[in-house]
């Protein structure tokens, strides 16, 4: 569970997630394309709306934020420092010490996203490692004061098999994955999964 601020200095941020306010277990997990029931007249718009979302470059923490209106629920499944990481892994991302990091994202008692992220610790600054390390802010919120670009890359199937295998629901069609780079070294392979939480507060009748 992660909360807002105090922020560290340089890194503050105005819009964090709130204190947990479901219980884990009690979130509501659906896949995307499970959101709108066949036949549907949204359907279609529902697709259109799933290619956006896995296309776009920007901050899905904040898409979160701007669909649910308000504090998004953020719970870190899962967080260790470690030297055994997928093989994909290693493909995109160089050193020996990574941590491995996977995340929910719900509102309202509806998951959002689940996220698996591999952050090489070898590429980054002290004090973004120290920051990551402890677990106590959201890697997206870490990053908006650094340099940063992305770099879409297909899927690897063994991450997906780890993230799918922690949180369930398995989804592939709805997930993504890229490279986030800082002052063009390679140091976090992240793959999202949105989930029918995406849908919230959005013009369709579920």
């Amino acid at each position: 569970m992660l909360t807002t601020g105090p922020w560290p200095d340089g890194l503050s941020y105005t819009k964090g997630p709130s204190i947990m306010t479901v219980p884990m277990d009690k979130l509501a997990r659906v896949r995307f394309d499970d959101a709108i029931a066949d036949p549907s007249p949204f359907r279609s718009w529902a697709n259109m709306w799933k290619q956006q979302l896995l296309t776009q470059d920007g901050s899905a923490t904040l898409i979160c934020e701007t669909l649910a209106q308000g504090p998004i629920q953020l719970d870190v499944l899962y967080q260790e420092k470690t030297t055994q990481v997928p093989a994909s892994v290693r493909t995109h991302l160089t050193g020996q010490d990574f941590i491995e990091r996977q995340v929910t994202i719900s509102h309202a008692g509806q998951v959002m996203m689940d996220n698996l992220t591999y952050i090489s610790l070898e590429q980054l600054d002290s004090d973004v490692r120290f920051h990551l390390e402890q677990g106590l802010y959201p890697i997206g919120y870490i990053f908006d004061v650094k340099l940063t670009r992305k770099r879409a890359v297909p899927c690897p199937d063994d991450v997906l098999e780890r993230l799918f295998s922690r949180c369930g629901a398995p989804d592939p069609s709805a997930a993504r994955t890229y490279v986030l780079e800082i002052e063009n070294n390679s140091c976090m392979l992240i793959t999202e999964t949105y989930r029918a939480g995406m849908i919230h507060g959005l013009p369709v009748d579920l």
